[in-house]
């Protein structure tokens, strides 16, 4: 095979086309992408800080909420600096490695989000269902333990995706149809038999994000089974508070994801646009809300933010009272 032929068949860059059809848009779209972005990582490097110096926060729920927020920062990160720079500079270019790269991450942490999501659901079903043995069983090596193994299981099931996509032909064109390198444009562009590598990511997807959450559910069920038979209304009413956060989350995450699986499987007559639209809407608005909806309905941490605040208050009116002190003497 000549050299061009090969170059061709295996291209060193690909081409993002951004959002099919709104191109002229490109700079009025950033704006909200832009402010998504400042939003993600201002509120959720906020959470870290937050959850690490305060001590009465280094609970399970809250530990795992800080490994969510470092994952919600990794996606962020590596799709919004890309999709700015093509938005304002027409940047359309990326070379494959760091293609397979930005696709690698976007799964494997996707995975982990997923998988923090069922630790926080199993974390409320041990307060709730079992709260004399919370402690004894949540132990700090017992969640670091499990922060592990999601890391390991997103980054070992996710590992095969850019080795199978480095190994296609892409004979018909080297431009992606999207915002970023999603894995599903990247197949579409290939010119030989994908059906190992469509099966091999659709295994990965429902034994990551779908038995997640079938195991959510079920978790929930057993909590509304225990919750229900508490004796009074004040008492039901407090152990379902303690969860409304984690259910608002999952539900944020969760509606845009399965939007975005149905239009990849059954939408064929939707407009290329509104398939990347719900795609860049499933990955990142997530990140952004993320922070709002724990710093808002968990009373720990919005305790916390106003202690901050009212500290940062009293220091800047006592440097002030110093001041004037001084200049009158």
């Amino acid at each position: 095979m000549s050299a061009s032929n090969q170059s061709l068949l295996h291209p060193s860059t690909f081409i993002l086309v951004g959002i099919p059809g709104l191109e002229a848009a490109h700079i009025w779209i950033s704006i909200p992408f832009c402010t998504i972005y400042i939003l993600s990582l201002l509120g959720n490097c906020c959470l870290l800080v937050i959850i690490k110096t305060e001590p009465s926060l280094h609970e399970p729920m809250y530990l795992f909420l800080s490994m969510l927020a470092l994952a919600d920062l990794v996606v962020s990160t590596t799709i919004l600096p890309k999709i700015l720079s093509l938005f304002w500079f027409k940047d359309r270019n990326i070379h494959i490695n760091a293609c397979l790269a930005q696709l690698f991450l976007i799964h494997s942490v996707s995975t982990m989000e997923s998988g923090f999501f069922l630790a926080m659901a199993f974390d409320r079903y041990v307060a709730i269902c079992k709260p004399l043995r919370h402690s004894s069983i949540l132990t700090n090596t017992v969640i670091a333990k499990i922060g592990l193994v999601i890391l390991f299981r997103g980054v070992i099931l996710l590992s095969p995706h850019p080795f199978l996509l480095r190994g296609l032909p892409y004979c018909r064109t080297n431009v992606i149809a999207h915002t970023y390198c999603e894995f599903m444009a990247l197949v579409k562009l290939a010119c030989a038999d994908t059906r190992t590598t469509r099966a091999y990511s659709l295994t990965v997807a429902f034994l990551t994000g779908g038995v997640d959450f079938i195991l959510i559910v079920l978790s929930y069920i057993l909590i509304l089974q225990t919750v229900f038979l508490l004796p009074t209304k004040e008492a039901r009413l407090k152990s379902l508070g303690t969860c409304t956060s984690h259910v608002c989350v999952i539900l944020v995450s969760y509606t845009p994801a399965f939007f975005s699986f149905l239009t990849h499987r059954f939408g064929h007559s939707v407009a290329p646009r509104v398939h990347i639209l719900i795609a860049n809407i499933y990955l990142l608005v997530p990140p952004m809300m993320n922070p709002i909806i724990y710093g808002v309905r968990t009373k720990k941490i919005r305790e916390t933010i106003q202690r901050a605040l009212k500290l940062k208050e009293f220091s800047v009116f006592k440097g002030y009272f110093d001041e004037s002190f001084k200049l009158y003497i």
